[in-house]
């Protein structure tokens, strides 16, 4: 079958070239050359412009008309807005679209060649420069002067009374924040995040804890490279050798100073006091070496008991392994310092910002929402740029790391109102990332359930607190304040409390 369906194809291939010959003899025998078009070759062609522009139109109308109110209804306050605005671009583009192709087929049709007419030159109108400056220009003002003021509306201050949401991203994946009965969220800092405290909340307990951890990783990590035997071996002969230099250059000072002094001899007074300054330096000198010899010559003791006795607890690794724990120990100790800069500072309402964090209430999975009440979202990001995008309430705002944005929003339509609208049971708003941000990308969504104050209320009640705590916004300040006093001649840290 396949190798009868190849052969019908030569065959046609074959046809085909046999009748663009017969068509070019043709041509050959009636004297006609192939750029030569006639008079009904050309009105045929206008005319099919004119068939083809009555083709495309309807096209577009019926696209229109099918498929033109494709999106679902908005179900916030300025999502109304925000359509209006939409449509009213689009019946501006429409109108452009339909007037300039008009034109297009139109003279197309009209000023279809004729050998007999002959075009006028017609280099420059100001008219003509003018209507098509001034009038795109008019409408392009029109459409932004709209545009920023429903930008404006959509992301101008929230009212007081607003409810705080914060959504936090990460590859790939989203969480939600509520700041608790105090109404303020906890200061977060990058250095606190752990798998327990992923957005990394700042709490007493957390700096503490997090500085108790990097303590025992740093303890370790010396504790590996002090026990590893090739760097014993080197320090022990750095040592030695260093011991070897002191004493062949106290050795030879001391000489030639003796030599000088022989050959001065002059034994007046001020020579006199010469000499006995040397004496002072070269005492002082010996006093400085003989304390640095007898802490060398300790560290080797000590270095030879620990070879000769723990044989068996030494390590063994190759420069890599020990260039990586070196790496690692000044990367722990440099965050140790960051995190001992963290500072508190006091909220008008008398609470240390150490204390907002502990009733925060995260949330992963789903975040709830209360119809027809101003929303405030706060959006930050840990990693990458992610687009926090909701698209039923036409509501899209990047995510940047280290920049919280912002945007506010009314919801109008509960979840369970909105199923019955599209008559679909299954339907729940989502809460996307609209920007592309790594492989997983297209999984990285959240569910957003919005209804009655009632029953937010009640799932609310129902989500764990950050850190269960007895502080409470009438007594702030019950807990001392971590501190860190920083040790510059040592480069230790230690909490003080």
């Amino acid at each position: 079958m396949q190798l009868l369906i190849l052969l019908v194809v030569i065959v046609g291939i074959v046809a085909l070239g046999q009748l663009a010959k017969v068509y070019e003899l043709s041509s050959r025998l009636s004297g006609r050359r192939e750029e030569d078009i006639s008079h009904a070759d050309t009105r045929l062609n206008a005319n099919l412009w004119l068939v083809f522009m009555v083709g495309f139109f309807a096209s577009v109308i019926y696209l229109f008309v099918v498929y033109g109110d494709y999106a679902p209804p908005p179900a916030s306050v300025h999502g109304v807005q925000l359509d209006w605005l939409m449509s009213f671009n689009i019946w501006i583009i429409t109108a452009v679209f339909f007037l300039v192709n008009t034109l297009l087929f139109v003279f197309a049709w009209k000023y279809a060649y004729d050998k007999d007419r002959k075009a006028t030159f017609f280099p420059h109108d100001n008219r003509l420069e003018l209507i098509w400056t001034v009038i795109p220009s008019i409408v392009l003002a029109v459409i932004i002067i709209y545009g920023l003021q429903t930008w404006n509306d959509m992301t101008g201050e929230a009212s007081a009374e607003a409810l705080k949401v914060e959504l936090y991203s990460k590859q790939f994946d989203w969480t939600a924040r509520y700041p608790g009965k105090d109404g303020e969220f906890g200061q977060s800092n990058y250095n606190l995040i752990t798998p327990m405290n992923p957005m990394g909340i700042i709490t007493g307990e957390g700096v503490e804890d997090a500085m108790a951890d990097i303590e025992k990783q740093i303890a370790t990590l010396r504790g590996d490279l002090a026990m590893e035997k090739g760097l014993l071996l080197v320090e022990r002969a750095r040592l030695v050798a260093n011991m070897a230099e002191d004493d062949h250059g106290h050795g030879g000072h001391g000489h030639g100073d003796h030599a000088d002094h022989g050959d001065d001899g002059h034994g007046d007074h001020g020579d006199d006091a010469h000499a006995d300054h040397d004496h002072g330096d070269h005492a002082d000198h010996g006093h400085e070496s003989d304390g640095l010899t007898a802490a060398a010559e300790a560290r080797i003791a000590e270095i030879d008991h620990i070879l000769e006795h723990n044989a068996e607890g030494l390590l063994i690794m190759t420069d890599a392994q020990v260039e990586a724990k070196q790496d690692k120990l000044k990367r722990l100790m440099r965050h140790r310092q960051r995190i001992s800069e963290i500072s508190s500072f006091t909220f008008e309402s008398g609470l240390s910002s150490f204390d907002t964090g502990r009733d925060d209430q995260v949330v992963k999975g789903e975040f709830h929402l209360p119809v027809g009440e101003e929303v405030e979202f706060v959006f930050r990001s840990r990693d990458v740029i992610h687009s926090a995008f909701m698209p039923h309430f036409r509501a899209q705002m990047n995510t940047v790391p280290g920049v919280p944005t912002r945007f506010k929003m009314t919801p109008t339509i509960t979840t369970d109102s909105m199923r019955t609208i599209l008559d679909d049971p299954e339907f729940s708003y989502i809460l996307l990332c609209n920007k592309v941000c790594g492989a997983a990308h297209f999984n990285m969504k959240m569910e957003i359930i919005i209804e009655s104050r009632e029953e937010y209320d009640a799932w609310l009640e129902q989500q764990d607190a950050f850190l269960v705590d007895e502080v409470t916004p009438s007594e702030p300040e019950n807990e001392p304040m971590p501190s860190a006093d920083v040790d510059t001649e040592g480069g230790e840290m230690a909490m003080i409390h």
